[in-house]
């Protein structure tokens, strides 16, 4: 019976001896199974914490590049020495050049021929149309646009008082101005060599300066235009743009110059693109 029982004892101690090493190596796996978890979810987390520095960088050299391609379009380029143009209004420019005449169009050799094409497209356009021929023509000059008028429009021979026919251009003219507030306007009078001396005009620096002074009257008077935006001169007869040799040269130079000082971006954006 004793011996049965120190069996029994024995193989208990034995079972208990066994559960408990499976016990401990149990114990064993599952705190290296939970380190192993904490080492994984902390890479995780290194991981993603890397990914999103990543995505910030990216997301900053985006940024940069966006930031770069807007600064590219707002750069002012230079035009042939004579203007200054954003990236943004030579994309205008060009998209303006697609409706210009293509047998003028082929004509333009540099960039500032293509511009004077596009402003003089949008100036026709803003002003009703206005035909541009031998009477009226429209330029681009150091940052100056320039409409050139002829006297026989604005004037009577001899005359320096506004004649009636000319209110149609200088409406037209005056809406341009009116519509933008940076815009300056100089109104130059022009003349032919030939001496001119009357009860009322002494010379030709004279009826130069009245035909001006009458342009801006009419301009502030009738059409709005605003007196501080203004300047009147005369230039008498010596900026000619022909010979005075002959009776259709000396009708060249008598001519009345509008000379508009604009912000030559907002110019441009004014006379619009529309189409």
């Amino acid at each position: 019976m004793k011996k049965i029982s120190i069996a029994v004892f024995t193989v208990m101690m034995f079972t208990s001896c066994v559960s408990k090493k499976k016990y401990v190596a149990l114990e064993q796996e599952n705190g290296q199974i939970k380190s192993e978890l904490t080492k994984t979810r902390v890479e995780k987390e290194d991981l993603e914490a890397k990914f999103d520095a990543i995505q910030a960088r990216v997301d900053s050299y985006n940024k940069k590049i966006n930031s770069l391609t807007e600064a590219n379009d707002a750069m002012l380029v230079n035009v042939d020495n004579v203007a200054v143009i954003s990236n943004d209004t030579k994309k205008a420019m060009r998209k303006t050049l697609r409706n210009v005449d293509q047998a003028k169009l082929s004509e333009a050799k540099t960039l500032k021929d293509s511009m004077n094409l596009a402003l003089s497209y949008n100036l026709n356009k803003s002003m009703d149309n206005l035909n541009e021929d031998e009477d009226i023509s429209i330029d681009i000059n150091e940052t100056v646009v320039m409409i050139s008028i002829s006297d026989k429009m604005l004037f009577n021979t001899a005359s320096y008082k506004v004649s009636n026919k000319a209110n149609d251009i200088l409406q037209k003219l005056a809406n341009v101005i009116n519509s933008e507030p940076s815009v300056e306007v100089m109104v130059e009078g022009h003349t032919d060599a030939r001496s001119i001396r009357t009860s009322k005009i002494a010379d030709n620096w004279d009826l130069s300066v009245l035909r001006a002074t009458s342009v801006v009257r009419k301009l502030q008077d009738d059409y709005g235009v605003a007196p501080e935006k203004m300047i009147a001169a005369g230039r008498s007869s010596f900026k000619p743009i022909a010979e005075n040799d002959t009776n259709d040269n000396r009708s060249k130079n008598r001519r009345t110059r509008i000379v508009i000082l604009p912000n030559l971006d907002k110019f441009f954006a004014l006379m619009g693109t529309e189409e």
